[in-house]
């Protein structure tokens, strides 16, 4: 199996978009570095606040031992100047880190930067002040020696430029020490006593570039940890009940697409029994996802399974938006509007029925409203990973304890554990056409079972008495066909439903120019992020049915 190497965001400037190592070829992950530049705004951001207080403790500590009547401790001296212009660097590299737009590879140069200019900070403030003639000159371990540690520690950088820039910072102190002896503030003996005073730190810069390789040598280990495919992995896109989703590129083609990873414990439960079962299914679900020639159902580019028995499967990343969050966002849609993107989920249907799959997962954030090319408002119908083959090839594929669908969408059939067949894709359908036209579930009820038993029990109200806004007769009626409890009174396949939208006088008023003009007017922010999560995203804080 080839491998797949994690960089990070997609930018025009992709083959450096990697940081060196002393090894040739190898290099840090993206998102590790990202997240190395975060910390380091929090250390900038503590370094301020420690000059700040620091100094201030120390004009009251200089009070308390000052002689009665003293007011030498409230004057200002060059050292608090030091401190102040510190804290000001510190903010600033604090703010200037929290900005996401920045290279993070740059932001860790400019903390070894900060670094040494701390360095000289400390060193001047350690050797300011007069020292009384005859004080012994004793090895130290300063504060220069315990940031050059935490660093190497907290931010990640190649060895050479740990020991390049830890040798100049633990050389302040020697050369502030210099400096005192050149302004008649200590007089401390021979020259090389700057050493026998401040060696402790250099030593602590040798601890630091093995701290440096360590650290490299993980991150690197987790960059091959990923590789997977044909695809370099390029950044995390979100979590879900079955994994994670992440924005991926082909190493040949530079083609995006989406990668979901599926370890296998989340199928098999907590036991890790049934691993062959899991890995028949999947393989199963990815071949007839693959068999979808539909242009309004996402398409499968690659599947596999890793050596440590992560599932993984490619599919094409798209731009738009999924339906959960364009109601959330923008309200009940336009009657003609709900009926172009049914009847685009239609065809999807169609194709993959006739090929004798189910869905069985069909929900708002399972479609995605998108652009393609110069298209508006075609429909994608993604997550196809819970579909039951109908061809007999399923018989024990489902394993014990695994459950599919969604409560808030889910047919009674499924729920009471009945057959099931097409008519169960167009319950859930419906329930779908209810949420664009009204901006509520059918029903809304607290909780996985009381919504499973509502669907089982009880009669759904017509969206028109949901909504102020008017609801076309035949499209309520439509609606409320495809709710029906009992599956022979439901449309009896895809075209038949595709029909009667088409059927009725909003069937052709929603066009291109009004998808152009509503994408040009709302165009959704972050559309790749938010649509590359596949059906992965679940906003369960929000929704408990999910």
């Amino acid at each position: 199996m080839s491998k797949l190497r994690l960089i990070g965001p997609v930018r025009a400037s992709t083959p450096t978009d990697t940081l060196k190592s002393t090894s040739p070829g190898r290099t840090l992950p993206y998102d590790l570095l990202q997240e190395a530049s975060h910390r380091l705004g929090v250390m900038s951001l503590l370094g301020a606040i420690l000059w700040v207080v620091g100094t201030v403790f120390y004009h009251f500590a200089m009070r308390a031992l000052a002689p009665p009547g003293n007011t030498s401790w409230v004057q200002l001296s060059p050292t608090d100047a030091i401190a102040a212009a510190s804290a000001i660097v510190s903010v600033g590299l604090f703010l200037y880190a929290q900005k996401t737009n920045h290279d993070p590879r740059f932001i860790l140069n400019l903390g070894l930067v900060y670094l040494v200019l701390t360095s000289i900070a400390l060193a001047l403030v350690l050797h300011w002040d007069p020292v009384s003639e005859g004080t012994p000159v004793m090895p130290t371990i300063t504060w220069i020696g315990a940031v050059v540690l935490m660093f190497a520690a907290i931010v990640p950088n190649a060895p050479w430029k740990t020991l390049v820039t830890g040798l100049l910072a633990a050389s302040m102190n020697p050369l502030s020490m210099l400096l005192a002896r050149a302004r008649g503030t200590w007089n401390f003996g021979p020259a090389s006593n700057v050493v026998v005073m401040h060696y402790p730190d250099f030593l602590m810069v040798g601890v630091a570039v093995v701290i440096s390789l360590v650290v490299t040598k993980l991150g690197q280990q987790i960059g091959k940890e990923r590789e997977m495919g044909s695809y370099r992995l390029v950044t995390m896109l979100g979590k879900g009940g079955m994994g994670e989703v992440w924005l991926a590129r082909h190493h040949m083609l530079a083609r995006d697409a989406a990668i979901k990873l599926i370890q296998p414990e989340m199928l098999s439960g907590k036991s890790g029994q049934n691993a062959l079962l899991i890995q028949r299914r999947f393989e199963q679900e990815a071949k007839a996802t693959a068999r979808l020639r539909s242009p309004h159902t996402v398409e499968l580019y690659d599947f596999g399974v890793t050596e440590d028995g992560v599932f993984y499967y490619v599919m094409e990343l798209l731009d738009g938006i999924d339906l959960e969050t364009l109601v959330k966002r923008f309200g009940p849609q336009p009657p003609a509007r709900v009926v172009s993107i049914l009847r685009q989920i239609c065809r999807s249907l169609s194709d993959a029925h006739r090929h004798g799959m189910i869905h069985r997962d069909i929900k708002p954030s399972n479609i995605l409203l998108c652009r393609m090319g110069s298209e508006y408002d075609f429909v994608k119908v993604l997550d196809f990973g819970l579909v039951k083959v109908l061809d007999g090839n399923d018989a024990g594929l489902t394993g014990e304890g695994l459950t599919t669908g969604t409560p808030a969408y889910m047919a009674p059939e499924v729920s009471l554990g009945n057959p099931i067949d097409a008519r169960t894709d167009f319950y859930s359908l419906g329930c779908v056409a209810y949420w664009l036209t009204t901006g509520r579930l059918v029903f809304e009820e607290k909780g996985a079972t009381a919504m499973i038993l509502a669907h089982v029990r009880k009669a759904p109200i017509p969206p028109s008495q949901r909504l102020e806004l008017p609801v076309p007769e035949w499209l309520d009626r439509t609606i409320l066909m495809c709710l029906a409890k009992d599956p022979s009174a439901r449309p009896g396949s895809a075209e038949t439903l595709a029909q009667m939208l088409e059927g009725g006088n909003e069937a052709d008023s929603w066009t291109m120019k009004n998808a152009e003009t509503w994408w040009l007017t709302n165009r959704p922010e972050n559309a790749v992020a938010a649509n590359a999560v596949v059906g992965e995203r679940r906003l369960r804080s929000a929704d408990p049915t999910l």
